[in-house]
């Protein structure tokens, strides 16, 4: 069934029907306006959400998707959500009536095998209907909430063999109806949550989308409902011309590359992904086929709305960034990824870590294979660490913490031709943001004792990638740290004949007689102590983007 419902919700979607034209500068208005209500409703989750991980880091996207499931608009976000929204709505469309879908309403999915990303990714939406009570578009916002009820805290489960192991699943579900919260369903949504931040998020989402509805619906009464569809038609149709002329630039030809995973969860060795870009005109093909289909593979699964979304987020790296970003790119780009890969897996595969890796390496391999005719704008959109690396705990009154590692320090900031690598994160995480380290140590019982950057860490070329971080956290009570660490058989590929980054390692109880390097996988406890204590210590090193090595005497771009 999954495999069938996702060729339906990935195939592509017809016009706007609307007996309007527009011109191209009135179009550009009404998707101006659009943008802006998608910024107001991120920036007032973010302003109005409880957990750090929405709040300090940003990782959350707001979109509009049309009446007919295409993505229209979108704000400044994380780029990766912003390409996965639409299937989510597309699968609530999809049962519109089954679920009736209303003025007023709200409703809510995650589920990877009707849509989704990956279980912390919730996407709620709310349709916009005009007078005559036709629906013209659908807001939404997606962010990634802290847990998903499952058998670990965070919704991460490295041993996970099922999507059940990680948490709740919502294809769809109504969270609000004609303009009245369903109290009931929401009860149910927070008493499936570890942490008690999440009603707030939740509450902010729902506000956030409800805000942006009423903005939009002044939009629709200002121009009409046919003008709006017909600018709406017209940005996407610019959008698609826009990819297809930036393709025909580039040379004719098939462009592969390989990329490989240190292992599974479970140790099984050297993970495959397979892509092979071939451009014929103005036609860019991206194909998976080759990548690992091993069935026995645990916590590698990317979903197959995952997938689509990481090779987008790669594809519009390496053109224009001027070119609006919207369902013109789909529309623009054949993607084959074979059903049974970890690009597009079996139903119910357990997927959080999959946004992670592959999902990563899937960015990287593209990037790899347009690097060939796209260099000067060839950078990896990627976080290649060893993800994740969670810490978890409880306080004194019994209440659970974590420190999900999103506070600040250096890596993948990747190097292209003229520019080294600088920042702190890889552009591939848009506006998200990495959390202040002394807000992080007011939440949790972690100190972070170093951030510093590390020498050398990035890869020799003439164009020199973000030295990676030397990150020490010391624990101030009894903690399991989770790690799953990838990227120190394989890490980041050099570009252009740039060197391949350094290696990712971790270790434990550091300082102490029982200090010991981290294993690749796997939890560990750590009795911390208090501030008078010798406090346990994890240590760990995240290796950053390679540099670029100039060919035949020119600089080129690398990670």
């Amino acid at each position: 069934m999954s495999f069938e419902l996702n060729r339906k919700l990935a195939a592509r979607r017809p016009a706007l029907p609307t007996s309007a034209s527009v011109d191209p500068v009135t179009a550009a208005i009404i998707r101006g306006g659009m943008e802006t209500i998608c910024f107001e409703a991120a920036t007032h989750l973010g302003r109005a959400a409880s957990s750090p991980i929405i709040n300090q880091s940003n990782e959350r996207n707001g979109s509009i998707v049309d009446a007919h499931g295409r993505l229209a608009g979108a704000a400044i976000g994380t780029p990766h959500l912003t390409f996965v929204t639409q299937m989510t709505v597309r699968y609530g469309l999809e049962h519109f009536h089954d679920y009736d879908w209303g003025p007023g309403d709200v409703f809510l999915g995650n589920d990877p095998d009707h849509g989704g990303g990956h279980l912390p990714d919730y996407n709620v939406y709310a349709p916009v209907f005009d007078e005559a009570g036709a629906l013209i578009m659908i807001q939404c916002l997606q962010a990634h909430q802290g847990d998903t009820g499952g058998k670990d805290p965070g919704g991460f489960t490295l041993e996970a063999t099922d999507i059940f192991t990680e948490g709740l699943a919502i294809p769809c579900l109504k969270l609000v109806h004609r303009g009245e919260k369903r109290r009931d369903v929401i009860k149910l949504l927070e008493r499936n949550n570890r942490f008690f931040s999440f009603r707030g998020d939740l509450a902010a989402m729902i506000s956030g989308v409800q805000h942006s509805v009423r903005l939009l619906q002044g939009l629709v009464g200002k121009w009409g409902s046919d003008v709006v569809r017909a600018a709406i038609n017209h940005s996407i149709d610019h959008t698609e011309r826009r990819v297809r002329e930036e393709v025909a630039k580039w040379p004719d030809g098939t462009y592969e590359a390989e990329v490989l995973i240190d292992h599974d969860t479970m140790g099984t060795r050297d993970v495959r992904v397979q892509v092979a870009c071939t451009i014929a005109g103005e036609q860019l093909t991206v194909d998976l086929t080759g990548t690992d289909d091993r069935p026995g593979l645990v916590g590698v699964w990317n979903t197959f709305a995952n997938s689509r979304s990481y090779i987008m987020t790669q594809v519009v790296a390496a053109m224009d960034p001027a070119i609006v970003k919207n369902e013109g790119f789909f529309q623009a780009v054949d993607m084959i990824i074979p059903e049974g890969t970890i690009a597009h897996p079996p139903p119910n595969k357990p997927a959080a870590l999959g946004s992670f890796h592959p999902a990563c390496e899937i960015t990287e391999a593209v990037c790899l294979a347009l690097s060939n005719v796209a260099p000067q704008r060839s950078a990896p959109q990627v976080y290649k660490i060893g993800m994740p690396n969670a810490v978890i705990g409880f306080d004194q009154k019994g209440r659970m913490w974590m420190d999900q590692g999103v506070d600040s320090r250096t890596m993948d900031a990747s190097a292209v031709q003229g520019i080294d690598g600088w920042g702190s994160c890889p552009v591939s995480l848009g506006n998200l943001l990495l959390a202040q380290v002394e807000d992080a140590e007011s939440r949790v019982a972690v100190i972070n004792i170093s951030r510093e950057m590390t020498i050398d860490s990035e890869g020799a070329g003439r164009w020199r990638g973000q030295p990676g971080s030397l990150n020490v956290k010391q624990v101030l009570e009894p903690t399991t740290a989770m790690a799953w660490m990838v990227s120190a058989a394989h890490p980041l590929s050099g570009l252009c004949g740039g060197d391949d980054a350094s290696p990712y390692s971790s270790r434990f109880e550091v300082g102490t007689p029982n200090e010991y390097p981290g294993a690749p996988v796997g939890e560990r406890a750590l009795a911390g102590r208090r501030r008078d204590c010798l406090p346990a210590r994890w240590w760990c090193r995240f290796r950053a983007g390679a540099a670029a090595r100039p060919r035949s005497g020119q600089g080129r771009c690398a990670r």
